[in-house]
């Protein structure tokens, strides 16, 4: 290739002349050597004008030409603002490198590209060493596959909280994003705990199907397991939804103190509801059956008592002792406090149907992590995922 430098004026004039394909080429590649190697000793004057010149000639030079300007342009952080746009909407295989590399291009510019380019000009923004929010944001926004999980594994991303969260609803349906998202630095602890739950509700469905083993079991292993991973040696405290004030705190340590000494029998239970202390006959119910303190206010104050039925036989408390609880239980409720008598029968006709083994595994079951419930719920209920994340 002829040096620049050594080009005569007249030269570059003929070059200018030539309205052809290969003159128009020749003239972009000279312009452009002299723009790159001529860089220490070109006024700004000269530099305005050779990039005005690339500017209205690069739409007519081959591709080849172009690609080997836009690659050479990538690794500028003082290129011309407007060259380097003009490149990053033209072919993938001229835009690539600079939709991957260029430091020139800003958000509101990568933002239209994604909005109206191909998904190849996605696929290079999604692979850039530094992604913004906003910029993220309008990839995930694309719903394409590919280019999300691009995304998510691209460690230079900047992802907001709202999209993680969007993105972990996602991943119950897409399988792909579900490694990459749990090797994400802005994944916070709630978000993959729940991300453990959905993938082990996925399994236990697929154990239960295929193997004879007992799901009650199964759920206690799996759950132990799963804390184990998140490093919970304990249950969590204080539970979104749950009442923490002092009275309860101290009526839950109190509580604690009696199951220690296993002084909580059924006769205790009654003659607390009957003094009206509900916080106290709340916690020692939760410490004798295991269950969350949140959920045995539910089953004390819900219609019906089938709940309460339940965890009662699995103490395995005597019919008279129950019925004398669930009438309390009517009475210390806010609100209206009468008993509808067809309540009773037919609370008290369930409490008799109820085997203590059936009643055990039930609260088994309730004893299990709320999140890893729900997520079994998602799995076992036809069409919850899709309608779920449609919901959300």
């Amino acid at each position: 290739m002829t040096n620049p430098a050594d080009l005569e004026m007249q030269e570059l004039l003929d070059l200018a002349r030539d309205k052809s394909v290969h003159g128009r080429t020749r003239l972009v590649q000279v312009v452009g050597d002299l723009f790159f190697e001529e860089e220490g000793v070109l006024s700004e004057r000269e530099r305005a004008l050779m990039t005005e010149i690339l500017h209205q000639l690069i739409h007519d030079v081959e591709m080849a030409v172009r690609r080997a300007l836009a690659d050479r342009l990538s690794q500028q952080a003082d290129a011309p603002h407007e060259l380097v746009s003009v490149l990053a909407n033209d072919e993938i295989s001229v835009a690539q490198k600079i939709l991957e590399n260029s430091e020139v291009l800003q958000d509101i510019e990568l933002i239209e590209i994604i909005q109206h380019r191909t998904f190849e000009h996605q696929l290079a923004i999604a692979m850039r060493q530094a992604v913004s929010e906003a910029v993220s944001d309008a990839l995930v926004e694309t719903g394409n596959t590919q280019v999300i999980k691009t995304l998510i594994q691209n460690q230079g991303a900047q992802i907001s909280d709202n999209t993680m969260e969007y993105l972990v609803s996602e991943s119950k349906l897409k399988e792909v994003y579900q490694q990459p998202l749990l090797e994400r630095p802005e994944l916070s602890p709630h978000l993959a705990k729940r991300m453990y739950w959905w993938v082990s509700a996925a399994l236990r469905k697929h154990i239960i199907e295929h193997y004879k083993i007992d799901p009650t079991e199964l759920d206690q292993k799996i759950e132990s397991t799963i804390k184990d991973i998140l490093g919970e040696s304990a249950p969590e405290e204080n539970r979104t939804g749950e009442i923490d004030d002092r009275a309860l705190a101290h009526s839950s340590r109190l509580a604690q103190k009696l199951a220690a000494k296993n002084a909580i029998t059924p006769t205790l239970l009654l003659q607390t509801l009957r003094k009206g202390e509900v916080r106290m006959f709340e916690g020692m119910f939760a410490q004798i059956t295991g269950l969350r303190q949140n959920l045995v206010r539910r089953l004390i104050f819900e219609p019906g008592g089938e709940g309460l039925a339940i965890a009662c036989k699995a103490m395995e408390m005597t019919k008279p002792d129950f019925g004398s609880l669930f009438l309390l239980s009517r009475s210390a409720r806010p609100g209206d406090k009468t008993v509808d008598p067809n309540e009773v029968t037919r609370v008290m006709k369930f409490f008799d149907r109820v085997k203590p083994e059936t009643a055990a595994k039930v609260i088994s079951r309730w004893k299990l992590d709320p999140d890893y419930l729900f997520a079994i719920k998602q799995v076992e209920t036809p069409g919850a995922q899709k309608a779920s994340a449609a919901a959300e």
